[in-house]
């Protein structure tokens, strides 16, 4: 499923969106303005300079295509663009040698987590051209997978958490008297058996059942897995930065600081990454342009899918380019890498 955030247009004629889809393509292609000659030459449209001309006219003031300088061809607008996306591209997908060679990349990597993320991120800045993001898979809700209680010195205890997915928080606990070592590795166990898999809720529940000391290691607990679950998905991987950079929008000293600043202000790609896509697994979504919602993306599109095994962890993984990137290229690879991703989170959260 393709995803595009677009207001409703209203319908080209089939001769304009022909002329639309081929500009757009040309555009991508070498990045100079389209004329109607370069149209007709190129292609066998069946009628002449004159009708394409007239055309491209009738797209520019539809707001489909506009004119950089008065002798000059056309180039797509945000609005093209869409139009094209939603609209004209239809199913693409990656040639089959290039899956082949995907494939067998992650499926050297498996079981390592870390090397999953750094090879998505490497895979989509080749396939697509353009920079990669990639966050790591984490649980939804963080919930309890091993709890481990190590006494230090008098009434000072260790709480260790094993978090399903893998990640590890520790914690300094001053209780109110001490306590022996069986003791606290007995009640560690106890809560282990009776709360693992469960959120901070299922834990605040069940610790009813607990003794003193069980309730009051319980409610840590719930309070550490409540935090983890108000932490942010981390850090954003990424990759193919020189690909953006080198592209003819950018070449420009104040156009290059600009794409740089922003692949690589963390924050801001990760509420980005955040609000633009949709809570569920599956599916493309591309914003073009920022979508009059973000200032800073208007010189930049996004494709961007969610990975991951619903109910036990998802990640987000897609590309960032200038509006003039190869969607169809991109989008493939996006749709593509995630599903390998949510297979390889499935076998190692879901199973």
């Amino acid at each position: 499923m393709l995803r595009i955030y677009t207001m409703n247009v209203e319908l080209l004629s089939e001769r304009q969106e022909t002329v639309l889809a081929l500009v757009v393509h040309e555009y991508i292609e070498h990045a100079h303005p389209v004329g109607s000659k370069q149209l007709v030459e190129r292609y066998n449209l069946g009628v002449s300079s004159a009708t394409v001309r007239n055309e491209m006219a009738a797209l520019t003031e539809s707001g489909h295509l506009r004119q950089p300088h008065t002798s000059a061809g056309r180039v797509p607008t945000e609005q093209g663009y869409r139009y094209f996306v939603g609209r004209l591209l239809g199913d693409t997908e990656l040639p089959a040698s290039e899956k082949r060679l995907i494939s067998h990349q992650f499926h050297q990597a498996r079981g390592d987590v870390d090397e999953w993320v750094r090879l998505a991120a490497s895979v989509l800045a080749h396939h697509s051209r353009v920079a990669s993001l990639v966050t790591a898979p984490h649980p939804e809700r963080a919930a309890l997978k091993l709890l481990e209680l190590i006494g230090t010195q008098g009434r000072q205890v260790l709480m260790v958490l094993v978090l399903e997915g893998g990640d590890v928080r520790q914690q300094m606990l001053t209780l109110s008297e001490v306590i022996p070592q069986d003791q606290l590795r007995q009640t560690a166990e106890l809560i282990t058996r009776q709360c693992s898999r469960k959120d901070a809720s299922g834990v605040r529940a069940q610790s009813t059942r607990f003794d003193t000391l069980g309730r009051e290691i319980a409610g840590l607990v719930a309070e550490t897995l409540q935090r983890a679950d108000e932490f942010s998905a981390g850090e954003v991987h990424r990759d193919g930065l020189a690909n953006v950079l080198a592209q003819p929008e950018f070449a420009d000293a104040d156009s290059g600081r600009n794409a740089l600043r922003l692949l690589e202000e963390h924050s801001w790609l990760e509420e980005v990454l955040a609000k633009a896509l949709s809570p569920g697994v599956g599916g493309v979504q591309v914003v073009i342009g920022g979508e009059g919602a973000w200032e800073e993306l208007k010189d930049y599109s996004m494709v961007l899918a969610r990975y991951g095994a619903a109910g036990f962890a998802t990640g987000t993984l897609g590309v960032l380019g200038p509006t003039r990137m190869s969607y169809g290229r991109s989008i493939s690879a996006v749709r593509y890498v995630a599903g390998l991703m949510s297979d390889l989170v499935v076998d190692a959260f879901a199973s």
